[in-house]
């Protein structure tokens, strides 16, 4: 199914057969290629680089001219095109301004996403990027070609116009240094393609079964995964994972991707895989309910680093577990008023249907504790609306009582522009019900919080973070190295935060 969506398409064949896709072609040597249509130029704050000084005399000064006139004093992210130039057999040039001070990763990555959306345009197919006069060449050229991938991808399985690639011709100072840099990169993109492709995918074609089915294509990358299905759920007690699959014809899955390359503890990565939300007998009445595909893009994250760690063959023990269902209204549906025991022994009283990412993860995050004794667990969910009111798309939310996982986390995030912004946990006293052990949701406070609160009663004593991806999931416009749609939010974050702390 999701295999559908893209296809293998490499002028530098560094992903390997077990890839999904690439967006662009790329290829990097150390020469400059002239037959393209396009030339991209580098130039620092105040200074120009050896390249954009060589193309200058080439056409007598006409690129100093134009960018006098455009006012560019080299300033990130700035740029001027020059069409027609004299003398030389580009179409056209791009000067890319790159800061003051050398590029940081976060920012090369996010250069070279603005620059794929300034080259979006049909009738540019080819262009050769000058990246020779760039500082840390190598790492830097090839996280530039990181960010045009990110942002050139598509989710075309329902245009008749499907994109066309464009190809990339690097001239850089080592062009087996550069490769070598960009591998590493592009197994992280095919992470990210995944979770993207699998968050943009309509509801009636990704269902829990669908979900369960694309994960076991990571057996052939030596992932071990299993899925448990609705009577395997029961059996366990999962009470609340199994009630709000309830009404939907497939019912729940619950899956597991262990990719164990070292013998330390796992690291688990628990995910809300809600893959149609309806509201259930709350049932959503606004219009974003067409956007409810998407909560299912914490699992869709969880799944694509695994996937990413497999392909660069990481020395990690990292396990995702995917807590998938659809929460759909029918005469089987859970209830207002209703109680579920979890498989942690805690009842729930259920005040509203709507507020069932929580549920469905409570009985992931015992499944990982019980299950895999994890020296550290994160959980990543579209879970609250309340997270979007607090701090926006900009960041995602974390809590955590552990300072030094939140600091890595944060850190991690800054590294590939998805930040992350601390809420407090807390308010637990607004999840009292009289029934029952839990509420599912808070008698009032932010609900955000109270929603991290209510996960925390099934966290034990592992080190635990929340992540809510809410509003993080869908882009509504393109930006940085990020196209419009579904985002991949949290593979690149997780990715570099066992990177750092393996």
């Amino acid at each position: 199914m999701i295999s559908k969506f893209s296809k293998i398409a490499l002028g530098l064949s560094v992903l390997g057969a077990s890839a999904v896709a690439t967006a662009e072609n790329f290829t990097f040597e150390s020469s400059v290629k002239t037959s393209t249509d396009t030339l991209v130029l580098f130039h620092a704050k105040d200074k120009a680089s050896s390249p954009f000084q060589d193309f200058d005399g080439k056409t007598n000064g006409q690129l100093t001219k134009a960018i006098k006139a455009a006012d560019f004093s080299g300033a990130y992210g700035a740029m001027v095109e020059v069409l027609a130039p004299i003398n030389i057999d580009y179409q056209r040039v791009i000067i890319v301004g790159t800061g003051k001070e050398a590029l940081t990763k976060n920012k090369a990555t996010k250069l070279g996403g603005n620059l794929s959306g300034k080259l979006e345009k049909d009738y540019i197919k080819s262009i050769t990027v000058a990246a020779d006069g760039l500082g840390e060449n190598a790492e830097t050229a090839a996280l530039i070609a990181h960010g045009i991938n990110l942002r050139a991808y598509r989710f075309d399985e329902y245009r008749k116009e499907k994109r066309q690639e464009k190809s990339f011709y690097f001239d850089v100072d080592n062009g087996n240094d550069t490769k070598n840099a960009y591998k590493p990169l592009s197994n992280i993109e095919a992470g990210v393609f995944l979770a993207r492709d699998l968050t943009s995918e309509t509801a009636t074609e990704l269902t829990p079964v669908d979900f369960a089915k694309e994960a076991k294509k990571l057996k052939k990358l030596g992932v071990k995964v299993t899925v448990l299905d609705p009577k395997d759920i029961k059996k366990l007690g999962m009470g609340a994972l199994e009630a709000v699959g309830r009404g939907s014809k497939d019912g729940s899955r619950l899956v597991i991707a262990h990719y164990k390359n070292s013998d330390d503890a796992p690291i688990a990565i628990a995910g809300k895989g809600i893959t149609f939300d309806s509201g259930g007998y709350n049932i959503k009445t606004h219009s974003s309910i067409a956007h409810m595909k998407v909560d299912m893009a914490g699992a869709a994250a969880a799944l694509g680093a695994v996937k990413a760690l497999a392909l660069n063959e990481e020395k990690v023990n990292v396990v995702a577990i995917m807590a998938m269902a659809a929460n759909m209204v029918s005469e089987n549906s859970v209830a207002p008023g209703d109680v579920l025991r979890t498989a942690e022994g805690l009842t729930v009283e259920i005040t509203n249907t709507d507020a069932e990412g929580r549920l469905v993860l409570s009985d992931a995050l015992w499944y990982a504790r019980e299950k895999y004794s994890p020296r550290v667990l994160v959980d990543l969910a579209t879970l609250t609306g309340s997270k979007v009111g607090a701090v926006g798309n900009e960041y995602a939310a974390v809590f955590s009582e552990d300072d030094e996982l939140v600091k890595q986390l944060t850190f991690a995030g800054k590294q590939v522009n998805e930040n992350l912004w601390r809420l407090p946990l807390g308010y637990g006293d607004m999840l009292k019900s009289n029934i029952a052990d839990l509420r599912n949701t808070g008698s009032g406070g932010p609900g955000a919080t109270t929603a991290a609160a209510f996960l925390q009663h099934f966290t034990g004593d592992v080190k635990w973070a929340h992540i809510d991806i809410a509003g993080n999931a869908l882009s509504h416009s393109n930006k940085g190295e990020v196209p419009k749609g579904g985002t991949g939010y949290g593979v690149r974050l997780l990715t570099e935060w066992i990177q750092n702390n393996k």
